[in-house]
């Protein structure tokens, strides 16, 4: 423990209730290490009664939290975002100033994370950084999680192609591991609800057939983020999905993020019964939905991460999520109603139901946590902040 026998301090990031619920595994790894001390700093969605509020749900967890940083203001304009990341550089510079952590570890790439991250940067704490080298084309959060690799030290990614892509941005080999993706390892430690406790613990009457829907701003298309809202709830609005059950989870806290729900929710209202909206399911019963839901619909990350390993098909629209590796189960469409429903309905096909038995997940078996925590434990951080650029040919 180079030269010291106390904890080593173990600062974490989180911001949204995904992020959470992918880290929760770590965070509890880090929290019973006899060699270390766990730091939970808290910001974002997780304090924002509008976006769920999901501190609380933190709390409840018993996970005690090291810090909060209030960074989030109530506007999801271009401006409100760009302020809300300097507010977070200003709040995440004052946290790490008294908690003196020797390590940082974030995941992904929104830019909460990003000003999480230029503070250690600027503040020379190193950083471990999850699901790197990914791609999501549609969003600006692409050059986000670049940008957060380039000031990393420690890379944990979830498959071998993200794995070559961190090495392509010049990265040591002996820092970057892959080592899945952990937010696999709640299906493989949680035991899910059954139907009947699920169906009375969150309120919602499922269907013979279910959809749950998560659609995002694609940040990097200003002014289309309402369009094709509109376009999916056209499509969820046919009569043909009358007798389905319908599940939103909310979008983030992104451009045009508020006025999007603002829209789920006269939607919810006007379809009536087996409607829902949710800020936040948390983390059991969302991923005890999966089990009994037909497909995912939207753009989330968690169609093609988690939703392989449910055996459930994913309808992928639009542009965000592209460029990411993706199981047999994804269908990819455009934000057209006509194109959405037809994927849906192909979902609902025989031939797409048969097909999902033999689906494999591309994002690992369920054991990222436990890999990455022994990394963390055998780390020397003191070492890690001199970082050498490796030179590749280019064809």
């Amino acid at each position: 423990m180079s030269g010291t026998n106390r904890k080593r301090r173990i600062a974490i990031v989180t911001g949204s209730r995904a992020e959470y619920g992918i880290m929760c595994w770590l965070i509890r790894g880090v929290q019973n290490d006899p060699q270390l001390e766990l730091q939970l700093i808290v910001t974002g969605m997780h304090l924002v009664d509008e976006f769920g509020k999901t501190v609380d749900q933190i709390e409840a967890d018993g996970i005690p939290i090291a810090k909060r940083i209030d960074m989030l203001l109530a506007s999801d304009s271009d401006v409100g975002v760009t302020k809300s990341t300097g507010l977070g550089m200003i709040g995440f510079a004052e946290a790490y100033a008294d908690l003196k952590p020797d390590l940082i570890v974030v995941l992904g790439d929104r830019f909460e994370i990003l000003a999480a991250t230029a503070s250690a940067l600027l503040a020379r704490i190193p950083v471990a950084h999850l699901h790197g080298g990914e791609l999501s084309e549609g969003a600006y959060d692409d050059s986000i999680r670049h940008s957060i690799t380039k000031m990393s030290h420690l890379h944990f990614v979830a498959a071998e192609e993200y794995r070559r892509r961190v090495l392509q941005l010049g990265e040591e080999p002996g820092r970057v591991f892959n080592t899945g993706a952990a937010g696999l390892d709640s299906i493989a430690g949680l035991d899910l609800l059954d139907r009947a406790e699920f169906q009375r613990q969150s309120g919602i009457e499922l269907s013979e057939k279910n959809l749950v829907v998560t659609f995002h701003p694609a940040t990097l298309s200003p002014g289309e983020a309402m369009q094709q809202m509109r376009q999916l709830l056209i499509a969820l609005g046919d009569e043909e999905l009358r007798d389905s059950t319908i599940v939103f989870t909310a979008p983030n806290a992104d451009n045009e993020g508020r006025a999007m729900i603002n829209e789920i929710q006269s939607f919810v209202q006007e379809r009536g019964g087996r409607t829902y909206l949710f800020r936040s399911l948390g983390q059991m019963k969302y991923l005890s939905l999966l089990q009994f839901v037909d497909a995912m619909v939207g753009n989330s990350s968690s169609g093609l991460i988690e939703a392989p390993s449910f055996k459930i098909g994913t309808v992928n629209i639009g542009d965000r999520q592209s460029g990411r590796l993706k199981a047999e189960s994804v269908i990819d469409c455009e934000a057209q109603s006509d194109g959405i429903l037809s994927a849906i309905r192909r979902v609902y096909s025989d031939e797409f139901q048969e097909l999902l038995a033999g689906v494999e997940n591309p994002y690992g078996s369920g054991d990222a946590s436990e890999k990455m925590l022994k990394i963390i434990r055998e780390c020397d951080p003191g070492s890690l902040l001199k970082k050498k650029f490796q030179d590749y040919e280019v064809q």
